[in-house]
């Protein structure tokens, strides 16, 4: 079992050293402890801060393209670590190993793709109004980021965050969740080995209600991106903005795909059991609604039907789908199923399907829920209007794609959204009118590419995108400073000097 630390400007610290109060993460699969920790007390948060100030100004003068090599070296670490760490992330989170280990291959894709930006890092250059004059403006770092990260992808989103917050000159105190602190500690470990100097990478562990909280409210934190819960998000979201910090939220989703009249029904089964029951439904893009035409309507439930019935649940190193992270979320599945059954019981139109390929020892030592598919659900049922987190998608019958649309649209949140046709005019109108922030084509709703921003609308977040691109994770580690230089020698009144 690993003994996880708070690294404080390069020392990794004990909060205190009484074994009474310490915390566990947990192996979904087997309920065996992986790591333990002591929650970071509220002076040691405070600790890290200044560490993170302290360091902060020879950092953002160390030349961009010098920071990149550090992160050209993180990545080289990760590649050759990339089994050790995917594999931790399978015990510790309990995705299926081939998820494990492309959890880490996005954060290598994201490592090098950050260490590029080192000499790029673009502003603009436009000509000025007034002769001997020139005009440009610069991206700059703005100063320290408190970073909260989540357990579904225990290496990939810190990546994105860490990255992206280092290569243009910031300082970091990085929280994971209490869930995956093995998985967080081994990748700031390889970062210290790749030349991160002390205390420009701090990391505090604890609940998000007591560090996660200090860390948002700290007066020396300048900024705050955040990836979780919207119970948890809006939260930061508020305190963030008391405190006057740039803040990024990346929260909830109720991804639905279209299966359109024309679409290839075989393509759109896959592409729905990928998005719905890949890392067991936990995923923010997850396909947690299908929303069907008629006139493919039996078709397509026939076959995604039958195609979640061949998936083997079960231990993540050798099945296709693997538990739930805790009890909580298993409860919380569960209740949803409930609501289901109640539902069905009442409404002939809807249905349930249970994947049974579970083993049953297995099944009382994890935290396993065996895939479901409920049919024929009302767009307004609580199935298909909350966050599930989990392998429960459900399938709802629209009258034509102008319905489909609606049926999308019509929630709370706008993350992701797809749709399956071989009608080009179909993909146009559902490209225009999906209101989300990632649409895809005869894809599922998971599968975002580091080159891209990655995030949504309405209740799924606020602030900056994550990942590359323009609109991404260098406009929310970066602020705008406009130089003017003149050198013709004389006061020039612009708009007024002819």
């Amino acid at each position: 079992m690993k003994t996880v630390r708070n690294l404080v400007y390069g020392n990794w610290l004990p909060a205190v050293v009484d074994d009474d109060k310490a915390v566990f993460s947990i192996n979904p699969t087997t309920g065996e402890p992986v790591a333990k920790f002591h929650p970071a007390s509220e002076k040691m948060v405070n600790d890290a801060v200044a560490a993170a100030r302290r360091a902060f100004n020879k950092w953002r003068l160390t030349p961009a393209p010098h920071r990149g090599e550090i992160l050209y070296k993180a990545a080289e670490l990760l590649v050759a670590r990339k089994q050790e760490l995917g594999e931790l992330v399978t015990t510790e989170m309990g995705k299926v190993i081939k998820e494990g280990l492309s959890d880490v291959q996005e954060a290598i894709d994201m490592a090098y793709y950050m260490a590029g930006e080192g000499r790029r890092l673009q502003g603009e250059t436009v000509p000025s109004e007034l002769k001997n004059k020139d005009a440009k403006s610069v991206r700059e770092p703005i100063g320290v980021f408190g970073l909260i990260t989540p357990w579904n992808f225990p290496v990939a989103i810190p990546s994105w965050k860490i990255f992206a917050a280092l290569i243009t000159g910031n300082t970091v105190v990085l929280k994971p969740s209490s869930d995956t602190v093995a998985c967080a500690q081994v990748f700031v470990q390889i970062l210290e080995h790749a030349g991160v100097p002390k205390g420009v990478l701090n990391m505090v562990v604890g609940g998000g209600s007591t560090v996660g909280d200090w860390l948002v409210r700290h007066p020396g934190i300048d900024g705050v991106s955040f990836t979780g819960s919207c119970d948890v998000g809006f939260g930061v979201e508020r305190l963030a903005a008391a405190g006057r910090k740039v803040i990024s939220t990346e929260m909830g989703g109720k991804n639905a795909v279209i299966v359109d009249n024309e679409a290839d029904v075989e393509w759109a089964a896959q592409g729905c059991v990928w998005g719905a029951f890949g890392t067991a439904g936990q995923r923010c893009t997850a396909a947690s609604r299908i929303v069907v035409l008629p006139k493919v309507y039996d078709q397509f439930v026939e076959k995604f039907v039958e195609l979640m019935k061949n998936l083997q649940v079960g231990d993540p190193f050798t099945k296709d789908v693997g538990p739930v992270i805790n009890q909580a979320a298993k409860d919380k599945i569960l209740n949803y199923v409930g609501i289901g059954l109640e539902e069905t019981a009442t409404n002939r139109k809807m249905d349930i399907i249970v994947n049974s390929n579970m083993d049953e020892v297995l099944y009382r030592k994890g935290t396993f829920v065996p895939p479901v598919i409920f049919t024929g659900v009302n767009p307004q049922s609580p199935l298909a209007q909350e966050e599930i987190f989990g392998p429960v998608p459900v399938v709802i019958r629209a009258k034509n794609l102008d319905h489909a649309i609606d049926i999308v649209n019509d929630v709370e949140y706008g993350l992701s959204s797809a749709i399956f046709t071989n009608n080009v005019n179909a993909s146009a109108r559902a490209e225009r009118d999906l209101n989300t922030g990632l649409v895809y084509i005869n894809a599922a709703t998971i599968g975002a590419e580091i080159q891209l921003p990655f995030g949504g609308i309405k209740a799924t977040g606020i602030g900056a995108r994550e990942a590359g691109g323009r609109g991404g994770a260098l406009d929310l580690y970066t602020k705008w400073k406009v130089v003017y230089r003149d050198w013709s020698g004389k006061i020039q009144k612009a708009q007024m000097d002819e």
